[in-house]
């Protein structure tokens, strides 16, 4: 199976002076754990993850007045629409993040996570079975 078969292709994207508030709100609503930043003078494309909202509040940074592009990572990993779920799998433990965006032809066609990956890998989750009486 290929990373484009997995790949949620509905992006929350952010601009950099989103703050980190707003960011949460908005990727708690959608049930999403990042977001492509699009910041022309950092280098173009990030990406801002729940971990880097968390550590920035864990830090005692104000959520308020804290801002996207100051805890985006801009030195991304991205992956391609034809790689393998195996390649993708591989790249996130080798990088130790969860997330990948991917590339097609130099443009935003999606993100990749583990979670993806493993509902791409695991069976159909099957009913749980019921507990007899007396067991």
């Amino acid at each position: 199976m290929l990373v484009r078969d997995a790949m949620s292709t509905v992006i929350l994207t952010l601009g950099p002076a989103h703050t980190l508030r707003e960011a949460a709100t908005l990727m708690s609503a959608r049930r999403i754990g990042a977001a492509v930043v699009f910041d022309p003078d950092a280098g173009g494309i990030g990406i801002l993850t729940e971990r880097d909202i968390l550590n920035s509040v864990g830090l005692g940074q104000d959520p308020d007045t804290e801002r996207a592009h100051a805890h985006t990572t801009t030195d991304v990993v991205f992956a391609a629409p034809t790689w393998t779920l195996e390649e993708a799998a591989r790249a996130m433990a080798h990088g130790g993040f969860r997330h990948l965006i991917v590339l097609d032809r130099g443009e935003v066609a999606g993100i990749v996570s583990v979670r993806d990956i493993i509902r791409c890998w695991s069976p159909a989750r099957e009913p749980a079975p019921l507990a007899r009486a007396g067991s």
